[in-house]
């Protein structure tokens, strides 16, 4: 047992519960994501509102490059960097080859491996640059969760069309 003023990773946990929340428990927004997501159709994911917007399988796979990114970039992996993340940002998805559920389990694993991995960390790691950005794993981590809600109420969005 360790005191709260002791405790090194109170912020870290923070951060671990803001993503966990917005993932998969009670936001302040709505519904979270993951239930958004099972709650969408296979039928409409392929759907776009216009050919300048992006199904909502797009998105999914957009929010796995960048929730990638950060796993990458908290692991420290130099063979992942951005150019790895820049060519999975939104790549082309086909309904022959790609599935609703498997889109949603792939963008759950990375999420989890990520919490997993940052509740390994302190509350000084927070404060580190992170690799090819001029911003701090802090701004990065805070960020990925306002990502979430942000595409999370464009695929809202999709649902109601």
């Amino acid at each position: 047992f360790k005191p709260c003023c002791m405790q090194k990773n109170k912020e870290v946990l923070s951060i671990i519960h803001n993503l966990q929340n917005v993932w998969n428990g009670s936001p302040w927004f709505g519904k979270p994501v993951k239930e958004l997501l099972n709650s969408t159709p296979e039928s409409i994911a392929f759907n776009k509102p216009s050919n300048a917007a992006y199904s909502a399988i797009e998105i999914v796979y957009h929010l796995h490059a960048w929730a990638s990114f950060c796993l990458h970039r908290v692991a420290k992996d130099i063979d992942k960097g951005l150019i790895t993340t820049e060519a999975a940002n939104w790549p082309a998805v086909n309904p022959s080859t790609h599935n609703w559920q498997q889109a949603i389990n792939v963008l759950e694993k990375v999420q989890q491996d990520l919490i997993t991995l940052l509740a390994t960390k302190d509350d000084n790691f927070l404060d580190e640059t992170v690799d090819f950005r001029k911003y701090n794993f802090r701004f990065l981590l805070n960020g990925l969760a306002q990502h979430n809600i942000y595409h999370a109420g464009q695929i809202a969005y999709l649902q109601k069309l």
